[in-house]
């Protein structure tokens, strides 16, 4: 054992010019040479290069004694809530959870070695063309990826009886990062933007359908939304969906009843780096099963054909701890920092709107106002003003922040987040000047919009057209996820559009 641990402290000093992907095969030498262990407080020091703090920097991992206390605590933890079961939780490429299950007891197993999905689970196309997807060392489209747990998310979840949940990032069975895996590229993101001396300090809000369960009305079956009084929350549905987020370390904010029947808002607390992403995939599982309990369908997707709005409200901070959007005059209006940000966020916003309304029914929004057949709208934004897409809000507690609200619910957390980080960085590495605002005079210095495109074709082919994203979130998953959204239109079937969002978001 002693070997062992003088390797892995190499590993770490040499980790700076290190691949994630070059740890783990050194690793996997190394494991070959280790007995299977059968206490948690000696495991830890073989699994130290595959777990991380949740951070958002992908370079800095947890020293041993780090590790051991984690584990402890985790051992902790399932003797006391006697667990059952650890569910390894990964994002697909539309959000939503996909997870294996393990008996608890093989879990100091399977944090050492990892569990094994199949590849398609994740990406969702049943026979990619040959032509269309170039899977970039990757052996075959079919073949098995490794979760491997980020133990800083292991979570009791009180939802669900006698069971825990630990997030995964995704690897090939060689070790390297899943290029298409949502969440890495989002890690990837924030390490730029750590690089560049700052930190995103975000929250996600969602609005949600709540639906009675389904009842056959002339022969169709039909789900009416669920009776909410706009002044009344104390539904035991909504209080344990709350109250278990809490204690999986999503802090929420608020919840409302919105402007319809059954729809919900709920607001998260701000996080740094890629907790509010983490918290948003938590959510979008949790709310689904609590709803069951209750005899409750939730959707993110409203019975008029429109998708729920999912904003991504987010600021950004210095190594000081200072809000740079923030006006040191106290006046409302954004720092010249903010302004370089949001010019980003304008220039590639029709790029990221594929991204955000990933699907013909949730660009209805962007128009949903508008009598006219046209092919795009303007990208607008203003100071307090929720009607526009990016909206800036200088009041409150939280200082000012920017509400990125071409977003839909149905979006994948960590693509939103992970683009408009890539957009907001080409912001402010650009000398285009600095952002006139919308009532300023024609004469200051007013840079040039992408307008957001209606039809998701045209918003595809924008996101193929950005070059910033293409090399910001990876040639390979630019070139899937086009791929995939083609397919689903070419496979679309209109009428079958309404089912295929509610089974699938619900």
């Amino acid at each position: 054992m002693n070997d062992e641990g003088d390797r892995l402290k190499e590993d770490i000093r040499d980790e700076g010019d290190e691949t994630k992907a070059s740890r783990m095969s050194k690793l996997r030498n190394t494991r070959k040479e280790v007995t299977k262990l059968h206490s948690f407080s000696t495991e830890i020091e073989v699994d130290i290069a595959n777990s991380k703090d949740n951070t958002g920097n992908s370079t800095q991992i947890p020293t041993a004694p780090q590790l051991s206390s984690r584990m402890k605590h985790i051992k902790q933890e399932m003797d006391k809530n006697h667990l059952q079961f650890v569910r390894f939780e990964a994002t697909d490429l539309h959000g939503v959870s996909r997870s294996k299950s393990i008996p608890a007891h093989f879990f100091q197993e399977k944090v050492i070695h990892g569990v094994y999905m199949p590849r398609g689970y994740l990406e969702l196309i049943p026979n990619p063309k040959d032509n269309e997807v170039d899977h970039i060392r990757a052996t075959c489209f079919n073949s098995d990826i490794v979760l491997m747990p980020e133990l800083s998310t292991f979570r009791v979840l009180p939802w669900a009886e006698r069971t825990a949940r630990v997030i995964c990032d995704t690897f090939t069975v060689t070790g390297e990062p899943l290029l298409t895996s949502p969440r890495h590229i989002a890690k990837r993101q924030l390490s730029r933007l750590q690089d560049s001396g700052f930190s995103l300090f975000s929250a996600f809000i969602y609005d949600f359908c709540t639906f009675g369960v389904p009842e056959i009305i002339n022969s169709k079956t039909i789900s009416l939304p669920a009776s909410a009084l706009l002044n009344d929350h104390d539904q035991p549905f909504i209080q344990e969906l709350v109250d278990g987020l809490y204690h999986t370390g999503a802090n929420v904010e608020s919840f409302s009843s919105s402007t319809r029947p059954g729809q919900m808002e709920i607001c998260f607390l701000p996080e740094f780096g890629l907790s509010s992403a983490d918290n948003a995939f938590t959510f979008r599982t949790a709310v689904k099963e609590v709803a069951r309990k209750y005899n409750y369908i939730t959707s993110f997707f409203i019975e008029t054909g429109f998708c729920n709005s999912g904003i991504l409200s987010h600021s950004l901070w210095d190594v000081d701890g200072k809000n740079m959007f923030c006006s040191s005059s106290g006046t409302e209006q954004l720092t010249t920092t903010g302004k370089k940000w949001l010019a980003g966020l304008l220039k590639h916003s029709a790029a990221l709107s594929c991204l955000m309304a990933p699907a013909a029914s949730c660009r209805k929004r962007y128009f949903k106002e508008s009598k006219d057949l046209k092919e795009s709208v303007p990208t607008t934004w203003a100071y307090n003003d929720n009607s526009c897409a990016f909206n800036i809000k200088c009041h409150g507690e939280k200082g000012t922040r920017i509400e990125n609200k071409l977003g839909s619910a149905t979006a994948n957390p960590y693509l939103v987040l992970a683009a408009t980080v890539a957009a907001g960085l080409d912001g402010l590495q650009r000398n285009d000047g600095v952002l006139a605002a919308p009532e300023d005079g024609t004469d200051l210095h007013q840079p040039k919009f992408s307008e957001i495109p209606l039809k998701l074709e045209d918003a595809l082919m924008a996101l193929e057209e950005d070059q910033c994203l293409r090399q910001a979130l990876g040639e390979t998953f630019i070139r899937y996820f086009v791929a995939m959204k083609k397919y689903e239109l070419e496979s679309e079937e209109t009428d079958a559009e309404r089912n295929k969002f509610l089974e699938y978001f619900i």
